[in-house]
Order: structure tokens, then C-alpha cells, then sequence
């Protein structure tokens, strides 16, 4: 039996993948005995699909690879906090436990704005496990948005420049 530890940081790699291809780092599995059935990480820009979040994404693995749409049993591992989107589709499925990394402040339903799963009209309930390597996770998160920040202020800055030689000409 492998520790939350164990399937977060496969995650993480997956987080990783996204994050090389210009993506939000963020990554997910699902397990279910022991064994990763289905694995997906954030592609809404390249794919140009605003619901291919990295839930998402390992969901619709996980169905296709079981033939089912109901995923009862399994665990979905996530690298961030999930969005209403994803806690909708995780109870639509019938997931029965989630385990995330990193909070999400501004979007993330679990604990940050509105505790999804503890509505009463959901007809699913869903076990939460937060914070499993979440430094880890935020870290990968905080420098991937610097990476980004820094590329926008070398375009601006070159541009700036290209302008200033441009009006001296």
C-alpha cells in the first residue's frame, strides 16, 4: 500500500509535464487498489478546451480506461485545490476521496471559498485529505507565475527599448 505521499509526488510530475508546455502546474491521478487508472495535468491553453483542467483530464482517462463513468472506490490525487468545475464533475463521478497538495485562495471550493462537498443537496459525499506536499506543490506554483511575470517584463522592456531606437533614428 503506498502513502498519499507516494501518489502526490507522481502528480507532482505530472504538474511538471504542464507546467514545460506553458500550463498552470497542475497535475492529477486517480487510484483505485493500488493502481493509477487514469492520470491528466492542466492543458486549457494548448488544447484550447477551458474544461481540460488536470482533474478533468484524469477523470476522462480514468472512465475510458475502466469503461465507466462512476469511479466509485477511487482516489483522485491533485496538485491544487479544485474548482467548482472539477468538484462538480469529482461528485458526478462518484469519486470517493480526494487528496490535494496546495490551496487555491481564489477559485479553489474545498476549504478556500465555499466547501463544496459539504453542501446538503449533493447526493455524493467525498472524503478530503489537504495539504499532502502542498510545499512543495505552492512552491512549484509561485515559481512558475515569477517565471512568467519575468518573461512579461523582458518583452516590455524590449519593446521599450526597440521603441526609444526606433525615435532616435
Amino acid at each position: 500500500m503506498f502513502s498519499d505521499e507516494y501518489w502526490m509526488e507522481r502528480a507532482l510530475v505530472l504538474a511538471d509535464k504542464a507546467a514545460t508546455e506553458g500550463e498552470v502546474p497542475v497535475g492529477a491521478i486517480l487510484v483505485l487498489d493500488n493502481e493509477i487508472i487514469g492520470e491528466g495535468y492542466n492543458s486549457p491553453i494548448s488544447t484550447c478546451d477551458p474544461t481540460a483542467h488536470a482533474e478533468i483530464q484524469a477523470i476522462r482517462d480514468a472512465c475510458k480506461n475502466v469503461a465507466n463513468y462512476r469511479l466509485p472506490k477511487a482516489t483522485l490525487y491533485v496538485t491544487l485545490e479544485p474548482c467548482s468545475m472539477c468538484a462538480g464533475a469529482i461528485v458526478h463521478a462518484r469519486i470517493a476521496r480526494v487528496v490535494y497538495a496546495a490551496t487555491e485562495p481564489k477559485s479553489g471550493v474545498i476549504e478556500s471559498q465555499n466547501q463544496f462537498f459539504e453542501q446538503d443537496f449533493l447526493n455524493h459525499s467525498v472524503k478530503v485529505e489537504a495539504g499532502v506536499l502542498a510545499p512543495l506543490a505552492s512552491q512549484k506554483l509561485s515559481d512558475f507565475f515569477q517565471y512568467r511575470r519575468d518573461q512579461k517584463k523582458k518583452i516590455r522592456t524590449a519593446t521599450k527599448l526597440a521603441q526609444e531606437q526606433k525615435k532616435s533614428s
